[in-house]
């Protein structure tokens, strides 16, 4: 599928990319009623664990659902109850102004909607599917460029959330498209966040979340893997790991303030007592004969602080290691 193009290294092209969005947003306003705007009526696309928790979320609110999936008996359950399977991608997206796409990622999306190309116009995209600050841009560009508007999400929840009073998103684009759709966006997460004009700001937004999740996680894997060398369990190592996930919330709000500030002195902590403890936790793993990969790159990255002469600075000072050479845009 041509017109996929990434290309998006400057301030000015992502306020050009707004700007152009925001031009298509306003021509689609005046057919959006044509289309059934105001309808209880939506398509989804993509019937992975997602998509159909999606749908089957509009269905549970009532709305008129229309399906489609390249693999046509995901949606058996859903038309049980009562969505419409397309019989083709083009004619899914045809069925309705608001198409919700939830795929794999922003490739899966173009590949989807190829053969739909002539049927985008008026219509609004919102893209649950996960991928990159600039590939949002440049999705954006691509819908408006065929008369759609583009609407990036970012679903905080996993499959069995969708639905939820506390739920949450992240979404960005257009104001005016999200505040016509908000109910239909509502249905899915009770609370809905949106961050800006800028296609990429949602999409970012998720991918802070992520990152912070996967890191996580790898830690507590690592912390079982090291309580199982030890002879215990999840279980029994639990009530501790959640105490100190716990505990996190108040160290991110002590550091933002100073972080904002520039402020990495180490009058509360100092690296070098950080060092001696990550390498604390390296040998440990060590002796238990347990997988090292991980405490190692943390090990390396406290030396890589200490090297640049921030033994004496907080440990926050290793932001300035993480940050590394930031890429243009």
């Amino acid at each position: 599928m041509t017109g996929t193009d990434t290309t998006d290294t400057t301030g000015g092209t992502t306020a050009a990319a707004t700007g152009a969005v925001a031009a298509t947003a306003a021509a689609a306003t005046g057919t959006a009623g044509a289309l059934g705007a105001t309808a209880r009526a939506v398509t989804v696309i993509g019937l992975g664990p997602m998509g159909r928790a999606m749908a089957g979320a509009f269905l549970d609110r009532g709305y008129d659902v229309t399906v489609w999936n390249r693999t046509a008996s995901r949606a058996d359950g859903l038309v049980a109850r009562g969505a419409v399977l397309a019989p083709d991608v083009e004619r899914a997206v045809a069925a309705n102004e608001l198409v919700v796409l939830s795929l794999t990622d922003y490739d899966a999306v173009y590949a989807a909607l190829g053969p739909a190309e002539a049927a985008l116009a008026g219509r609004t995209l919102v893209n649950l599917s996960s991928d990159t600050p600039r590939k949002a841009r440049a999705a954006a560009r691509w819908a408006a460029e065929r008369g759609a508007v583009h609407l990036t999400g970012g679903v905080t929840v996993p499959p069995s959330g969708i639905g939820g009073a506390e739920s949450s998103a992240f979404y960005s684009g257009p104001r005016e498209a999200f505040e016509r759709h908000r109910p239909a966006l509502e249905v899915l997460t009770g609370r809905t966040d949106h961050r800006g004009e800028d296609p990429g700001l949602a999409a970012l937004m998720y991918q802070i979340g992520m990152v912070m999740f996967w890191t996580s996680m790898l830690g507590y894997w690592q912390a079982i893997a090291l309580a199982d060398a030890h002879g215990l369990k999840a279980a029994d190592i639990l009530p501790h790991a959640v105490e100190t996930a716990h505990s996190l919330p108040g160290f991110f709000s002590f550091y933002a303030e100073r972080v904002d500030a520039g402020t990495h002195t180490g009058d509360v902590d100092r690296l070098a007592m950080g060092m001696a403890s990550v390498e604390h936790v390296l040998h440990t793993h060590e002796d238990a004969g347990v997988g090292t990969l991980l405490p190692a790159a943390v090990v390396e990255l406290f030396r890589r602080g200490m090297d640049a002469g921030h033994a004496a600075d907080s440990f926050s000072s290793l932001l300035e290691s993480v940050k590394g050479p930031r890429a243009a845009g």
